[in-house]
Order: C-alpha cells, then structure tokens, then sequence
C-alpha cells in the first residue's frame, strides 16, 4: 500500500532515500533547510566508492595519531579545544570504539556494505546512465617505505576478508598509472574501488526522484513535531505542518537537532573537510588515489582533477583554515611533482561538514523514539560510497520488507 513519505535532508542520502522510496510508488516529500543550488558535504567530497575502506575511523591508533596531529596547523586531523559538553561525550565514545574488537565486528559489514553500493552504481552505469562512472580501482601511494609496509599488512587483511589488493613497488605503480608522475616508494592497488562525480550522481537522482513524483521544500526549517498514539503525525516547519505516514531523518549534521525534541539522541560532531578541483590539470590519472601519509584523496573527473582531505572538528563553523588547504595543496607537489602551488592559485575551495558519529558508523534503523521514524545518517566520508545501499534498506524497511542485512551495529538507538 502506497504510504507518504517525509524524508528530512536533500543530501546524497536525503535524495537516494527519496528517489528509492518513490521508485517503489510512495508519494514522498523531500524537506532541505537549505536553496536547491547548495554546497553540502556531498557535492565536493571526492566520488570514491570503497570496499576497502572497512575499517571504521574509531580504530586503534586513531587517538595517539589525533593527538599528535593536532599541534599542526596544517595536518589532515584537528580538533578545536572547546568547552563543549556534546563533544566531550563524543570524544569519550570515540575512545571506548577505537578497538581492535570493534574493527573486527564493523569490517564484515562495511565491506558488504560498499559492495552492495558498488554493484548498484555499476548497474546505473550498465544502464547509461552518465555518473561518472570509471572502474580501474583505487591507489594507496606512499611515500615512504614503512608506510608502504604498514598499508601492505592491511592489503593482508582486505584479502582475508574478500576484498583484493595488490602491493605495487614504485615502477610497478608507474606502470598501472603511466599518465601522472608520481614520487612515490610504491602503492596498494584495490581493484574494486571506484570513483565517479558526485555532482552527476546527485542531479540523477533529484531529476529521478521528480520524475517519480517527489515533491522538494527547499529552504524550509524544521521546527517541531506533532505526535499521536507513540507515532509521529506531522513534522512542523517553517512552510506549516506536514502530515505523513512515515518520517525519515537524513538531514546528515543537522540530524541530531531535528530529533532531540523526541528523546532522542544521535552523538555526532562536524568533521568539516576541503577540496580544490583543478579544472585543467598538467597531468590526469586515469585512478583515483589516497596520498596515504598526507590523507587528501585524489580524483579525476571528466578532464578535471580533485585534491581532497582534513578532519576539522571544529562545530558547525562554515569558516575556512587556509592552513588546512595549503596542507591539502602541498601534499599534492609532494606526490605529484610536476604540480606546482601555482596551480592552484585563483580557485577557490569548496568545504563540507561530515556527520561523524563516535564509532565511525552509520545510524540507520528505526528509531526508538517513535514507531514510524527511521534514521539514515552519520556517514562521515562514506555517505557517497554508501548511498545506494543505504536507499534500498530504507526503502525495505519502510515497507516492512527484511533489511538483507544485520544492522545492530548501525542502530540509532546505540547511544540511547
């Protein structure tokens, strides 16, 4: 039976979920706080779409590796010391996760996860439908040669979980990527990721989700909640009250405020990050790549090429550090010697402000704060890579459908 559906958020998820919900013949409206022509996170991230990416950012490691990066200005990973309860209990969390249990229990998950998505994306592609679409894998360059160990015990673990990686010494990576020089002591190559434009992806799916029907709010506030008999009746908004059957938060970090009027909490801080997209770059790659020291991912798209990177926790701020975007510049001279910093002169960067949650991941589920509320958010740098099949298990349980996956670990209920 046709339902009406309110999805809460037109980002990547937010429109996947639309699109997905109305594909299946629900009538859905799409509420966004923000103009239709907006800049969030998932309109200059870098396209990657990542099987190999299974382990969550609370991982081992990650506190000393934060801890230490820090005190630089122009490092991938900062958080700005303030007296914020929210984020000192985020930060309690994240420390509690970063265990070599945890990673173990999330990894299994976020592989099938990321392939799912990546079949759905290939599917879309194998339709032709122009996303950007380019399948030759993913490249962990390394500059160092401990480094290029330590990503090559990882490549040991991709393949003990399915996931294939090939360990490439520098000739070999020049080999695989002849088009770009490269100073470099070698790689790991994952042949399974991709890369496409999210910008493609996002129009195809607003001009899908339309066609189906869905009707968009843009510049419309969420302000409250009409609740009847433990459901939710209608969300209140800047445009009046809208009645639905079914609610669904996607409103990435914005999320947590929408739902704590139900008693609900969802832990998540901003992890703001930069990208600078060279539009007629001296060289193009024909892979994308991670430059694995400096963490700033690296994408071709169409003839253009984009440098992204940083974890900036700094709250909701929509500033810009000049200082992390000239770490995300340097790094790519460094690895790309034939780029010079005065390529980038004149353009401007584009930020974005990443839903992490204290485990590094995703909510999605039904929420215990009322029956027909679901929760799909929180994905930090996944939301791209996870999209596709974070739609399909919304649009199954909405319609009270198997999920086809366990998602106790992605409850919204977790930190309740």
């Amino acid at each position: 039976m046709a339902k009406h559906i309110v999805v809460l958020g037109g980002g990547i998820i937010g429109l996947s979920v639309a699109e997905a919900c109305s594909r299946r013949g629900h009538r859905v409206t799409l509420i966004e706080q923000h103009a239709e022509q907006r800049g969030g996170c998932s309109f200059g991230n870098a396209g990657m779409v990542v099987p190999s990416h299974f382990v969550p950012m609370a991982a081992p490691g990650m506190v000393a590796m934060g801890l230490k990066w820090m005190w630089n200005p122009e490092s991938p990973f900062y958080i700005k010391p303030r007296l914020d309860l929210d984020l000192i209990r985020w930060g309690l969390r994240f420390v509690r996760s970063a265990t070599r249990a945890h990673v173990e229990r999330c990894a299994p998950l976020l592989r099938d996860l990321h392939l799912a998505s990546r079949q759905g994306y290939q599917e879309l592609a194998a339709r032709g439908e122009d996303i950007g679409l380019v399948s030759k894998g993913l490249m962990m360059l390394c500059k160092e040669s401990h480094t290029l160990d330590e990503e090559a015990a990882m490549a040991a673990k991709a393949r003990a979980l399915g996931v294939p990686a090939e360990v490439l010494d520098g000739a070999a990576t020049a080999r695989l990527d002849p088009g770009i020089a490269m100073a470099v002591a070698g790689a790991v190559h994952y042949p399974m990721d991709c890369h496409l434009s999210p910008e493609l992806f996002i129009a195809y799916q607003q001009r899908r989700a339309a066609q189906q029907g869905t009707r968009f709010l843009w510049n419309t506030q969420v302000t409250g909640w009409a609740r009847e008999s433990g459901k939710l009746r209608a969300v209140k908004t800047s445009g009046g009250d809208i009645d639905a059957d079914e609610f669904v938060i996607s409103g990435g970090i914005w999320s947590d405020g929408m739902i704590r009027q139900l008693g609900l909490r969802l832990p998540m801080q901003a992890g703001k990050g930069y990208s600078v997209t060279l539009p007629n770059p001296v060289e193009l790659p024909a892979l994308c790549s991670i430059l694995t020291e400096a963490r700033v991912a690296v994408t071709p798209m169409g003839g253009s090429l984009r440098f992204g990177g940083t974890m900036e926790m700094s709250g909701t701020s929509e500033s810009i550090s000049p200082r992390r975007v000239e770490g995300i510049l340097r790094a790519a001279s460094s690895y790309f010697p034939n780029f010079k910093r005065s390529h980038f002169d004149g353009l401007t960067p584009w930020h974005g402000l990443r839903p992490c949650s204290p485990d590094g991941m995703p909510y999605l589920g039904r929420s215990a704060a009322a029956s027909n509320l679901l929760v799909a958010t929180g994905h930090a740098m996944m939301g791209l890579s996870l999209a596709p099949v974070t739609a399909a298990i919304a649009a199954r349980l909405l319609d009270a459908e198997p999920p086809g996956f366990d998602l106790h670990l992605l409850s919204p209920n977790r930190f309740a």
